[in-house]
């Protein structure tokens, strides 16, 4: 061969080859990656060809000399028919540094696998799948203890609406003893002191609810018409003392005085800041800076902002409208100007201002928090006094269960309490009281009962029919559409309207009701669940009321217990009395007199664990026949559980043997 004819053959072959990689290319054009590969590729070969400059390899400079074409791929020019690409610098045939450097960049990243989208699609790309939870055996050996409960669908929607904690919107049948309460306390929105109020009712009329419904709205109401008002609540069955209540309601209002005073303390830093902006000049510079860039806002609300940087809230201030770049009536030629940040507060210096500031913090220092035990009671009493006195308010302190306080504590607490007017300079107190004691006031000072019954509101019972609409109401909101059976709610309502019209008891009827149905996987609450439910809330309470029985009256119980499960039926109080000694003897407990077993054994017979009727025996007299009215295994083991009478478990007291006639 020639070399004219190795020229030739030359050249086709290069010719060849920019020909197909440029096809490859313009096939590939809407892939980045596959772009950029190409890219890289043609510099490698550009790089390797000592024929760079050959007018024949034209395309392959106009491909590197473009660097927009390798780093962003979107703004490529479409390759023509002959798989050439046009560019403007590329009949230079030279590349430029940020052009040769780019294609090596994209290089390695190429060259390095994408672990991006692992990361972000799994979180946890380099674990082993194993230890993801997938595929493996120990994680399905993990599975199936709360799948099949989690299969069936659910009843509920919200079940909390169900339970008694719950304060719902409305109150059915309970509207006039709300109208009442309200009209007593609308007092406290007019700066005035409201009249103590004593709400009287039986377990589950709504005595709760409706107390805390009325205080939810008076406390949203005196936000709105800016009446400093503050509710607090105290359940006295659990907070039973003096010191305890004492202490509780002081801890709450030194934590309310302690956020105002940081409330304030912000307000006047960003007084101060507009004070020094203000005298530093740099409002004037604003207020120009503003003028020339009206609405030149890309939004175009640049006229409804306020000035930054200054903290000054022009809205509130008729004189900064101009300044905050809003619309002016007055001639752009005249100066702006803008009232002094102190204009309309009490101060008349920035000195004031710090002084205040340096004032409350000082108050917040000054707030000591009340131990639950500890102090003297007249010392709780004066952080108590010193912290509802420190801002101007009215305060309704309600106190649930107040029969309790008084049994536990006296009246010591309700006396303090009803007194305190008198000696506050800023705040009122008034005092709601909620028992289930009608004739807890008749064991009151003459004196606490004339200051804190002002105003005194009853609770009746609930009957069937306002029952009915109670659940009804709470089950539109509480279960899914179609989950009661038609017979449900009537027959919740009838249980609990034969226990004094409680609703209470009602709701956990119907709740336990569906929470068995919920456990059975069953679709619908049926008359069945209820019953089942009523069963399970009976067992349930005698648990609770044998739970907390004293001491004594457990001994008792238990040799009744003991009796039944040796077979005596019918049993007297002498009966009762020998065991209940022996039991006194193997735990070295007091023995009480055979009168005081009689009145604890007619006490547990009006708690309903056990029946007692007094028959007569002719000229041997007269005596209590006793029989259990819970079951025996489950009420033996709460007693078991006091860790007093554990130990009598293993004891088989004599029984005497009888001779019935």
């Amino acid at each position: 061969m020639s070399d004219d004819e190795m020229d030739r053959t030359s050249s086709e072959t290069a010719t060849e080859r920019n020909g197909t990689e440029n096809g490859e290319s313009a096939s590939n054009s809407g892939s980045r990656a596959d772009i950029d590969t190409d890219t890289v590729d043609a510099v490698s070969e550009a790089d390797a060809d000592p024929d760079i400059g050959d007018p024949d390899a034209e395309s392959d400079s106009a491909l590197d000399s473009d660097p927009a074409s390798a780093v962003a791929p979107d703004r490529h020019e479409s390759p023509g028919a002959d798989g050439e690409r046009s560019d403007a610098g590329s009949e230079h045939g030279q590349r430029s540094p940020s052009a040769d450097a780019q294609p090596h960049t994209q290089a390695q990243s190429q060259s390095q696998p994408d672990t991006t989208e692992s990361d972000r699609t799994h979180g946890f790309s380099n674990l082993p799948d194993t230890e993801l939870g997938g595929g493996g055996d120990e994680d399905d050996s993990n599975q199936g203890l709360f799948d099949d409960l989690l299969s069936g669908e659910p009843i509920f929607e919200n079940k909390e609406v169900l339970r008694p904690s719950y304060t719902p919107h409305e109150l059915p049948h309970r509207s006039d003893q709300i109208n009442k309460m309200a009209t007593i306390l609308v007092a406290a929105l007019r700066g005035e002191t409201p009249s103590n109020i004593l709400i009287y009712g039986k377990t589950g009329t709504g005595k709760t609810a409706s107390a805390k419904f009325v205080s939810k709205e008076l406390e949203s109401t005196s936000q709105k018409y800016s009446v400093p008002c503050d509710v607090e609540y105290i359940n006295c069955e659990v907070t039973d003392t003096q010191y305890r209540v004492l202490a509780q309601l002081a801890n709450k209002f030194i934590e309310k005085n302690k956020a105002r005073i940081d409330d304030r303390i912000e307000s006047l830093d960003a007084l101060r800041d507009r004070i020094e902006t203000y005298e530093n000049g740099e409002q004037t510079s604003i207020s120009n800076r503003t003028d020339s860039s009206e609405g030149a806002s890309p939004s175009g609300d640049s006229g409804s902002r306020p000035v930054e940087g200054t903290g000054y809230d022009s809205t509130n201030d008729p004189a900064t409208d101009s300044v905050a770049g809003s619309p002016s009536t007055a001639d752009d030629s005249q100066p702006q100007s803008t009232a002094h940040p102190l204009d309309s507060t009490e101060f008349d210096s920035i000195d004031a201002v710090e002084t205040r500031i340096d004032s409350l913090e000082a108050d917040k220092e000054s707030f000591e928090e009340v131990p639950m035990t500890g102090w003297p009671t007249d010392r709780v009493y004066s952080v108590f006094f010193d912290a509802v006195d420190y801002d101007e308010r009215v305060v309704v302190i309600m106190l649930d269960e107040i029969d309790k306080l008084v049994e536990k504590s006296g009246d010591d607490t309700l006396y303090n309490l009803s007194r305190m007017n008198s000696e506050l300079e800023n705040s009122r107190v008034s005092i709601i009281g909620i028992s289930n004691d009608l004739k807890f006031t008749d064991f009151l000072d003459p004196r606490v009962k004339s200051s804190l019954g002002e105003e005194e509101i009853v609770f009746p019972p609930y009957d069937a029919n306002q029952l009915r609409d109670i659940l009804q109401h709470r089950s539109e909101v509480a279960f899914k559409d179609n989950a009661l059976s038609s017979d449900v709610i009537p027959l919740c309502a009838a249980f609990a309207a034969q226990e004094h019209g409680d609703a209470r008891r009602a709701l956990d009827l119907l709740r336990t009701a569906g929470e068995l149905a919920e456990r059975a996987q069953a679709e619908t609450v049926v008359e069945e669940h209820v019953r089942k439910a009523q069963d399970k809330i009976e067992l349930d309470r005698v648990v609770e009321v044998v739970r907390t029985l004293p001491t004594q009256s457990k001994l008792v119980l238990f040799a009744i217990i003991l009796l039944e499960k040796n077979g005596v039926h019918s049993i007297n109080t002498g009966e009762v009395f020998n065991i209940y000694k022996r039991l006194c003897e193997e735990i070295d407990a007091d023995v009480l007199t055979q009168r005081r077993v009689t009145d604890l054994i007619s006490e547990l017979d009006m708690l309903g664990i056990v029946n007692a009727v007094v028959v007569s025996k002719g000229r041997y007299g007269r005596t209590k026949e006793i029989s259990l009215s819970v079951p025996i295994d489950e009420t033996e083991a709460v007693l078991l559980s006091d860790s007093r009478l554990s130990d009598i478990d293993d004891i088989q007291p004599f029984v005497q043997a009888r001779f019935e006639n």
